[in-house]
């Protein structure tokens, strides 16, 4: 028996997961005779750049607009005797694999190409995938196996601000990760910047007053994977600073900062937040115990 062509193909894919799903393709009846899903993606063409070709495969086979991680992870596959059209070949697959996320705010998937390779785009349970229930291509549970979370540290410095029985309190705008949650005024640290001054410029722009920062409380942290505002799944680690704070009396908060993640803030009664009346991060809790005999 003479020797099988060599075929050779090299492809991008991307891992897309939100909120415990996973986004996959359907393959289509003339690619495998039962159900078969796999990550969104496909081949290179000549010339292309592997971060354009797969969110022009995702933009094809699922409708949607994807950004891509600048890192991705290479696998191969070489079947000596692999179907290739009406015969068999020597095949050998380069998978290029990165990491994707999708606006949260997208529509639902849905195929654009006409007669490709995929028949339906979904949003399926990762459960579904991992415990077998759903039936996947090996290279899923492959780059499944070794994927990872974007891990992302936020050093943040907020300001515990009381006024007899009332603290000051920010919202959180349609930009942040949990849209109308009441937290702390202040925010992230930026590189070379002193926490105290963070905080003062913080508290500048989202409650339009000038803030005298005092003593470092304590240190609160949060750890967590969630979906981020653009949509990315992140491996989260908070980290806050807490700081006892005055504003000048009788000052009138109001936010400054335009397009912020804040768009309110108010002094609100400690019984409201204590008692539930009013949702909070769990860090304001814990800041108002850390005061209770203020």
């Amino acid at each position: 028996m003479g020797r099988l062509p060599q075929r050779q193909r090299v492809a991008a894919y991307a891992v897309i997961i939100r909120d415990g799903e996973i986004l996959l393709s359907r393959l289509a009846a003339r690619v495998t005779s039962g159900e078969l899903w796999t990550l969104p993606g496909g081949g290179i063409e000549h010339g292309e750049d592997p971060r354009d070709a797969v969110v022009r495969e995702v933009a094809e086979e699922t409708g949607l607009d994807v950004t891509v991680s600048r890192e991705a992870r290479v696998y191969s596959m070489h079947n000596r005797r692999a179907r290739f059209g009406k015969g068999k070949a020597d095949y050998h697959a380069v998978r290029i694999v990165f990491e994707g996320w999708v606006a949260p705010d997208a529509p639902q998937p849905h195929v654009v190409e006409v007669d490709g390779s995929t028949a339906d785009a979904a949003w399926q349970p990762l459960a579904d995938v991992l415990d077998g229930t759903l039936p996947v291509s090996p290279l899923v549970i492959e780059a499944l196996r070794d994927h990872e979370h974007h891990r992302h540290q936020r050093v943040a410095a907020y300001a515990v601000v009381r006024r007899g029985d009332e603290v000051l309190l920010t919202r959180l705008s349609n930009r942040a990760h949990l849209p109308g949650v009441w937290t702390l005024p202040g925010g992230g640290v930026e590189h070379g910047e002193r926490p105290a001054a963070g905080l003062a410029r913080e508290v500048a722009e989202e409650c339009g007053v000038a803030c005298e920062v005092g003593a470092l409380l304590d240190v609160h942290d949060v750890h967590l994977v969630g979906t981020a505002p653009d949509g990315r799944t992140q491996d989260y680690h908070g980290v806050h600073l807490l700081y006892e704070a005055s504003v000048p009396a009788g000052a009138t908060p109001r936010v400054v900062e335009v397009d912020g993640t804040t768009d309110a803030v108010e002094w609100v009664r400690v019984a409201d937040v204590l008692e539930g009346r009013r949702e909070v991060l769990e860090v304001v809790r814990h800041a108002l115990q850390l005061t209770a005999d203020v």
